[in-house]
């Protein structure tokens, strides 16, 4: 997968200051030795007078809690902003040290940051580097002997058409779906939105041909094509229809039953790869989600924990989850204009210890299955279809009210994150040190997670308790934060948007706003969709929401279909406000 284009480096012999003693010299005397420590350092965009790196650190020494990695430059770099590291210059010396969230490096371990800084003359990459003062060999980088970019030659542009773009939304149109926007536009004050790009969702079979009349695979790429013009243009497709689908809620369930993964591969999986690899659709960029809510099932209700599901246990024991994932990924993948993003959950899901790690090594599992691999993989997306805040800007999770910590509150619950971005930030960090591309994108998706109107704190709460803080000061006005199937006093959030932090290709409105999670009560489909008490506003809960009030507005649809009254309540609650 061609991420962005980087000389790689051959294997450099170190050398320890003015002493001369060879450190990991790469010779045949130094026989199996392995370097305490390697780096990945690119040079992502280079402009002439400044710069974009991309770095990653791998210990093969004993494990640590902390890190920091040095380098010297050899000519004028000046860093001027980081993510994911506190990088720190004096003179010519750089410091790049770990942050909260990402300070353990286990042995084998990887931990990947970027910066951005300014230059004059040359811009060659550090000849030497040292994590925690042992220097480490160098493994990739920008030779500084290759002549320089020409900045009229963007490094992100595709070479041909089995090249991708390290961020696909970067200087990109998003499609927007003509039958979304006219739901949207029909609505009292819904052309404020009706323009906004949203994913196509191919939620069954017959949604590749067009399903009940409406239109089809090849015809929302058809439309995207007469939207494109002479720029670029990215689609959105919803991958959702695996085999005994969304096992733990019912209102998603899907057509095929848990053993039908034949039928998934040949019906449809197989279906869409062909579609998408026509040349007639070679200059889009197709964005692909796949599989939402689904992998996560398989380590959080799963026999062992108090929120387990027969179903689960069954998708659990016949593997067709990872196969399937995996399967779509592999075919999918096959079109060198297709980028595919992995669902990841979200924080409200997977942000405990217990849940974060395990979810990580799972999506890594079904990355490598059914002849998928990793650089199969553009990326994760996180909130799909969820209500989580993006940024909880009143507390964070080292706040204590009277020396009781923030994860003690009951919103917090003992979870590590506070919001989504905290968490797409952290779980991409991770990805990264289990095997994944060091320049993984995230997406997050903003459909819903506003929470402004009238309820929107201005501030923290008061500090009386850990609870009355956190509960005076939070975005999200969830009752609890399992709840999640449409949602009272729920607002539209941030506009779709690309790179709009660190490690983030885009917020994305994968969800079209208006379109049900899950109807009220039992209603007969011809689609599998069951009805779930959770989508009942009567519903006093179960251990997934800690007992509570299920939160959910009443007399909705089934899942997918418009459902006017949470349409006009996402705009009123609209954070930032509509104008």
């Amino acid at each position: 997968m061609t991420r962005t284009r980087t000389a790689m480096l051959a294997a450099l012999t170190l050398v320890a200051g003015a002493s001369g003693t060879a450190l990991a010299a790469h010779s045949a005397s130094a026989g199996a030795a392995a370097a305490a420590c390697t780096v990945d350092y690119q040079v992502q965009n280079d402009w002439g007078s400044g710069f974009t790196a991309a770095v990653t650190v791998t210990n093969n020494g004993a494990a640590t809690s902390n890190w920091s990695l040095g380098w010297t430059y050899a000519g004028s770099q000046k860093v001027t902003n980081s993510w994911n590291a506190k990088v720190t210059q004096s003179g010519a010396a750089v410091t790049a040290a770990n942050e909260s969230y990402n300070g353990t490096l286990s042995t084998g371990g990887s931990a990947s940051f970027g910066f951005q800084g300014t230059y004059s003359g040359s811009n060659a990459i550090p000849a030497t580097f040292t994590l925690n003062g042992v220097t480490c060999n160098v493994d990739g980088g920008t030779d500084p002997t290759d002549p320089p970019t020409d900045p009229t030659d963007p490094p992100t542009d595709p070479t041909g058409p089995g090249d991708r773009v390290d961020n696909p939304y970067d200087g990109a149109q998003v499609y927007v779906n003509p039958e979304w926007s006219a739901h949207a536009a029909a609505e009292p004050g819904g052309d404020r939105i009706a323009d906004q790009p949203t994913g196509v969702w191919l939620d069954r079979i017959a949604a590749i041909e067009g399903a009940n009349g409406g239109m089809g695979l090849r015809d929302h790429l058809d439309a995207a094509l007469e939207q494109k013009g002479s720029g670029e243009m990215v689609v959105q497709l919803v991958i959702y229809n695996l085999p005994g689908r969304d096992c733990s809620a019912l209102a998603s369930n899907g057509e095929l039953g848990p053993t039908e993964i034949d039928r998934y591969k040949t019906e449809y999986i197989d279906p869409i790869a062909e579609i998408l690899s026509d040349s007639k659709y070679a200059d889009l960029r197709i964005v692909t989600t796949v599989e939402i809510d689904s992998l996560p099932n398989l380590i959080t209700n799963v026999s062992g924990r108090p929120t387990v599901t027969e179903n689960c246990d069954v998708m659990k024991a016949n593997g067709n989850y990872q196969k399937g994932v995996g399967y779509a990924l592999n075919k999918l993948g096959d079109a060198g204009n297709v980028y595919n993003y992995v669902d990841a959950g979200h924080h409200g899901w997977l942000g405990w210890d217990s849940n974060f790690g395990p979810s990580a090594e799972i999506f890594k599992t079904a990355a490598t299955t059914e002849g998928a691999t990793l650089d199969d993989v553009h990326g994760f997306i996180v909130n799909t279809a969820n209500y989580s805040a993006l940024k909880e800007e009143n507390f964070k999770i080292t706040d204590s009210v009277n020396g009781t910590s923030v994860r003690q509150s009951d919103w917090v619950d003992w979870n590590q994150y506070t919001d989504e971005l905290s968490y797409a930030q952290a779980m991409r960090d991770k990805l990264v040190s289990i095997g994944f591309d060091s320049n993984l994108g995230m997406l997050i998706d903003t459909s819903r997670n506003g929470w402004g109107g009238a309820d929107r704190p201005t501030g923290p709460g008061a500090t009386t308790d850990v609870n009355t803080y956190v509960d005076g000061g939070r975005y999200d006005r969830r009752i609890h934060p399992g709840n999640w199937c449409n949602q009272s006093g729920a607002g539209l959030g941030e506009r779709p948007q690309a790179s709009p932090a660190a490690g983030i290709d885009a917020y994305v409105w994968m969800k079209p706003p208006g379109e049900s999670d899950g109807s009220s009560k039992l209603i007969d489909n011809p689609d599998g969709k069951g009805f779930d008490r959770m989508c009942d506003p009567t519903y006093t809960g179960n251990e997934r929401n800690g007992n509570s009030m299920s939160g959910a507005l009443p007399d909705a649809p089934i899942s997918g279909a418009w459902f006017s009254a949470q349409f006009q309540e996402l705009m009123k609650n609209a954070y930032p406000p509509l104008s």
